[in-house]
């Protein structure tokens, strides 16, 4: 925790920390039974990680984190929220967690039709721009949002009363990100027919096709948008082109399928997209640091030595 929080937000934080915690069982990851709701608990920092970010709120109780997404990077603890508006491919790692101090951060999925919703049924206000904000921003913490997200973790040990109450808590969670600053990349992505709305359709059918040859004029097409404009907003959003995307979706899920379904890396190659095993090779080492063999071995290392 920061020196500066106020003693209200210091006593909410420690409060939930203590809660989701104790609901992890020192476990790193706990997917909780409320639907699109987990605690991940870390008692020393991290290597850096690849993994699909699903539009949603992450909060952290204890502890610092860097994400990075294309050429941008954003790094929190416990006084900010991490929001992303739409599914991104990124790059994490834990900075800084202890056994004294582990990492407790607690991530919730949006439900963009529920924000939706909310946003006809409110009297909350919003720009019309025509310029796309990036897919994931920070936002500074404050009691209602913390308040709102302990009610929610407590409830896991009510599990009786999830089914009713754990809707509600979130509605409120939602509604009070509309109203911090970063309600308006939420009201952009949420509402048909915006740019980034339209851009979040382009990365559905990336994640779907990301083995199929891409045209970048075909996708635009498909979004109602020309070329120049859907690559100026797709960048905007993402900080990636689509092609830089593309690479790395097919790149993680050919790390995915050699690494958990034992494929070789000509196998990974030719099955998220690649025609040539080399070129897969060269942006494999690139991208991971390591050749696809030695990388594997490497990751699955700690698994044998323990």
């Amino acid at each position: 925790m920061t020196s500066t929080q106020p003693k209200e937000l210091a006593i909410g934080l420690e409060r939930l920390a203590t809660s989701a915690r104790a609901l992890t069982k020192d476990a790193n990851q706990l997917v909780t039974p409320i639907d699109g709701l987990v605690i991940n608990y870390w008692t020393h920092p991290t290597d850096s990680t690849n993994y699909s970010l699903k539009p949603s709120i992450c909060l952290i109780a204890q502890g610092v984190k860097r994400v990075l997404l294309g050429e941008e990077t954003y790094v929190y603890d416990a006084s900010q929220f991490l929001i992303s508006s739409v599914d991104l491919p990124v790059t994490a790692n834990i900075m800084e967690a202890s056994e004294e101090e582990p990492y407790v951060g607690i991530v919730l999925e949006l439900d963009l039709k529920e924000i939706s919703q909310l946003i006809v049924e409110s009297d909350l206000r919003f720009k019309q721009s025509k310029q796309s904000q990036a897919g994931i921003a920070l936002g500074q913490l404050n009691e209602p949002i913390l308040n709102a997200f302990t009610r929610l973790i407590e409830l896991c040990d009510d599990p009786d009363s999830i089914a009713i109450l754990a809707p509600a808590i979130k509605r409120e969670i939602f509604y009070r990100l509309l109203k911090t600053h970063q309600g308006q990349l939420l009201y952009q992505i949420a509402i048909a027919g915006s740019h980034s709305n339209q851009i979040s359709r382009a990365i559905d059918w990336l994640y779907s096709h990301y083995a199929e040859p891409l045209s970048v004029s075909d996708l635009a097409e498909y979004c109602g948008m020309s070329k120049s404009a859907f690559h100026s907003h797709f960048r905007a959003i993402t900080s990636m082109t689509p092609l830089q995307f593309q690479k790395k979706l097919r790149l993680n899920e050919a790390r995915r399928l050699m690494l958990t379904e034992h494929l070789d890396a000509s196998e990974a190659t030719y099955q998220v997209g690649y025609e040539s095993p080399s070129q897969f090779s060269r942006e494999y080492a690139r991208f991971f640091g390591l050749p696809p063999k030695k990388d594997i071995e490497a990751l699955r290392q700690p698994a044998k030595a323990s």
